[in-house]
């Protein structure tokens, strides 16, 4: 099954109008025709069954055929993660992640961040093409950046809270903190790690010191882990 994403798709259409792109790559490249079938998300954990009506390069056009909601999960993963020196690597995270399983994500400036600057509109790209490769019905959430200083500052996070950091200290691996079937935000700093005045206010905030494993690990090693045990406790 090859999967379509549409935002504006609700549960009360009829039809389906698929862009020129993806008109283009349903009609030449997958070869579908008149009566073949296919699946469109909204994001919003609709998966909709479509025939295809009128198989034009440009305007290619289907009925909706069936639908159904997805299950939600009975947790929320919320990764804060500090944006990486090189582009691509926070890319992959995001990618994993959403493969993986991740509700909402933030970016977060430091104190010790190289990468200042982040493009949003191609994150939400691969946010897009990682759930759509990855067969799921529900497109991550991502926020704009912000600094970790004001992110703590919000201090609206719900469930457990926890931050991993290098620094010396009282920490227990985050598989032993994890409950399953509760919310959970995770804090990941830079290549440079969180700052103390950072690991303070966090700590000030609620947030739980944990380590990650005896390795040091990359920003986005250290996401993708964080991501994986959370899904392995709840699984």
């Amino acid at each position: 099954m090859q999967l379509f994403y549409n935002a504006t798709l609700d549960n009360s259409a009829k039809q389906f109008t698929f862009p020129p792109d993806e008109s283009k790559h349903i009609v030449r490249v997958l070869r579908k025709s008149e009566g073949d079938t296919v699946h469109i998300t909204n994001g919003k954990g609709y998966l909709f069954e479509a025939e295809i009506l009128e198989a034009d390069q440009k305007k290619c056009r289907a009925r909706i055929t069936s639908q159904r909601k997805s299950i939600p999960k009975r947790y929320k993963l919320h990764m804060v993660v500090a944006p990486t020196k090189m582009n691509d690597r926070y890319e992959w995270f995001l990618e994993k992640a959403t493969e993986i399983g991740v509700d909402e994500i933030t970016p977060i400036i430091c104190d010790h961040s190289e990468r200042k600057t982040i493009k949003l509109e191609r994150m939400e790209r691969v946010l897009q093409a990682a759930m759509k490769q990855s067969l799921q019905t529900v497109l991550p959430q991502i926020n704009p950046p912000i600094s970790c200083k004001a992110f703590l500052e919000q201090d609206n996070t719900v469930g457990y809270r926890f931050i991993a950091h290098c620094q010396n200290g009282d920490k227990m691996e985050l598989k032993r903190r994890v409950i399953a079937d509760n919310d959970a935000t995770i804090l990941i700093g830079p290549e440079g790690d969180f700052s103390k005045e950072e690991i303070d206010l966090a700590k000030e905030k609620g947030y739980v010191p944990i380590s990650l494993g005896r390795n040091r690990l990359r920003t986005e090693t250290a996401a993708i882990v964080a991501c994986t045990t959370v899904a392995i406790i709840n699984n």
